[in-house]
Formats: C-alpha cells, sequence, structure tokens
C-alpha cells in the first residue's frame, strides 16, 4: 500500500510536468513568437532608415495617441477634465487636463501604452483573443476620437479604426491576428525606446520623468525612466509568458 510521502511525490512529479509542458510552447506558439522577433526586427531597422521610416510612421503616431490616451484614461480615474489631445507631425503629443493627480497622470503616458503593448501582444498568441482586442482597441480609438483636438489626431483615429474593421471582413478577420501583434509589439518597443532616448541617454527638460521628478523630489528624472523602463520589460516578458502558458490547450489544436 503507497505511503502518503509516495502519495506526495507523485503529485509533485505530475504537477512538474503540468508546469513544464504549459511553459514548453506548442508549433503554433512558436510560429507567434517567430513573428514576433521578425516585428521586432523589422521596426529596429526601419526605425531611423531614411525614406523607408516613414512606413512605420502611421504607427509610431497610433502608439503616440495610445500614450496621449493613457495619461487621459489616468486623468479620468483621478478626477480630471479633460480638455483635448493633440498629436503632432514630428511625433509627438500633449493631453491637456484640468485637475487630476499627476503622479498618476504623469507615469501613466509611459507605462500606460507600454500596458495596452502588452495586453496585445498577450492577445496575439489567439485568434478568438485578438478579435476581442482589436474590438476593444477600436473602442479606445473612438475615445481618442472625442478628445482629439486637432486634424491629425482625428485623422490618424479615424484611419485605424478603418483598417480593424476592414480587417474584420478579410477572411473572417485572420488578418487581426498579425494586426494586434504589430501594434502591440510596436507599441512596446515606442514606449521602450522613447524611455531610453528621452530619458535614460539623454535629458529631456519637458519630459514627463522630469515633472514627476520635481513632484517626488528624491530621485533624478533619469532615475524614474529605468525604473519606468524596468517595468516595461516586465509588461512585455510577463505578455509573452502568459501568452504561452493561458493560450497552450487552445494552441495545441
Amino acid at each position: 500500500m503507497p505511503s502518503i510521502l509516495d502519495n506526495s511525490l507523485v503529485e509533485r512529479v505530475d504537477i512538474g510536468q503540468e508546469i513544464h509542458t504549459r511553459i514548453t510552447p506548442t508549433q503554433k506558439e512558436i510560429r507567434t513568437l517567430i513573428i514576433i522577433g521578425i516585428y521586432i526586427v523589422v521596426i529596429l531597422i526601419l526605425w531611423r532608415m531614411p525614406i523607408l521610416k516613414y512606413i512605420l510612421y502611421p504607427f509610431k503616431l497610433l502608439t503616440v495617441g495610445l500614450h496621449e490616451w493613457s495619461h487621459a484614461a489616468a486623468g479620468c480615474c483621478t478626477g480630471a477634465k479633460i480638455e483635448g489631445i493633440e498629436l503632432d507631425p514630428d511625433e509627438g503629443g500633449v493631453t491637456r487636463m484640468r485637475g487630476g493627480i499627476q503622479c498618476c497622470t504623469l507615469p501613466a503616458g509611459y507605462l500606460g501604452s507600454s500596458l495596452i503593448g502588452a495586453v496585445l501582444v498577450f492577445c496575439g498568441f489567439n485568434v478568438l483573443a485578438s478579435k476581442v482586442a482589436s474590438i476593444v482597441l477600436g473602442v479606445l480609438l473612438i475615445i481618442l476620437l472625442f478628445w482629439a483636438k486637432n486634424w491629425l489626431t482625428r485623422g490618424i483615429t479615424v484611419f485605424f479604426v478603418i483598417v480593424i474593421v476592414a480587417l474584420w471582413l478579410i477572411k473572417d478577420g485572420e488578418g487581426l491576428v498579425y494586426f494586434v501583434l504589430f501594434v502591440g509589439v510596436m507599441s512596446c518597443l515606442y514606449s521602450l525606446w522613447d524611455i531610453m532616448d528621452d530619458l535614460v541617454f539623454r535629458k529631456v527638460n519637458e519630459s514627463d520623468a522630469s515633472q514627476f521628478a520635481k513632484i517626488c523630489g528624491c530621485c533624478p528624472s533619469q532615475c524614474w525612466g529605468v525604473t519606468w523602463l524596468f517595468i516595461s520589460f516586465i509588461f512585455l516578458g510577463a505578455a509573452i509568458i502568459l501568452g504561452i502558458i493561458v493560450f497552450h490547450d487552445t494552441n495545441t489544436n
């Protein structure tokens, strides 16, 4: 008759095998990881390349819009009145609001856009989840359109809403997986790139981090930049790991 200790050891082995099975990517998940890798390489190559960089231009404006949307969302959650959001042709943006809690609204731009990107990457591991994510992204863009105060912001918002609708109509929305995954990777990379470029390697006087540093008064803006960068990496890594684990059963079929 097996002892309690033997049963305990068997249960531990079974749990260990289950964990190992779930964290081992399936063929579909390996393909998704390869696509993510290709997207990262392509984006990094095209980012500063003359002429070809304009291929990414609409997506850069979209990620800036998500950055500003995150500021506004944090403002709404802390009692601010959103006066408007504007994107500019130089890939910048501004969110105008009255009130709110600045220690929440200032880091929300970087961390919020990173989180949105990570969620999209997570959903990119599953077709149904990607379709749901595209609907949510469309709703975010409609809200951004409501806050938009210039024609560039309105134009880029309407453009991507049309893209999402068009992808839904083509081959039962199969292309949404690749679109959602690309926007997710782009949003994560843009946030990471922006933090590295503006906060870690050089000081920008009017950055979100510099204003946040003035409020806190304990660390320089570069320190907050590194902290937000670390959190953004965690978001992206967690999205990939959770995507493999959560959708493991659906991706084995």
